[in-house]
């Protein structure tokens, strides 16, 4: 199954096509965005996600077209541009988004321990505390 993530990357990679800009949308969002649901995307980016799929979803097709067909098709170039500008930022905000949330979910590996040896005759009192440390 392809995650959200790669969904997004290989929407942005058709983006950056040559082809005209209104071809691409579609082709971005048949191809790789029509199966993703919001539920998949990170809570950062869900409403502007959503309002991406308002926008490529909110004109009534013609006979023989689909929805988006049809709303592109009734874009400005500017509009299919802006369009395509959120797909990446979307893109983006998601991998940001995931990276630092497994940055923070990495083991932690601690060195030693503040417990001392049963065995030593030296308690945690013992040991000095620089002043620089014990100021804050």
């Amino acid at each position: 199954m392809i995650s959200a993530l790669e969904s997004l990357q290989f929407a942005t990679q058709e983006l950056v096509r040559s082809t005209p800009i209104k071809q691409r949308l579609i082709s971005a969002y048949r191809r790789h965005l029509a199966d993703l649901q919001e539920e998949q995307l990170p809570v950062e980016v869900r409403e502007l996600y959503g309002r991406m799929i308002r926008s490529l979803n909110g004109v009534p097709p013609q006979r023989g077209e689909d929805a988006v067909t049809a709303s592109v098709r009734k874009m400005s170039n500017q509009e299919a541009d802006d369009c395509a500008a959120l797909i990446v930022e979307i893109s983006g905000i998601t991998c940001r988004v995931l990276l630092n949330a497994a940055r923070a979910s990495a083991a932690i590996v601690q060195l030693h321990g503040l417990e001392l040896d049963p065995a030593s005759s030296r308690k945690s009192a013992d040991f000095d505390i620089p002043a620089l440390i014990a100021a804050r």
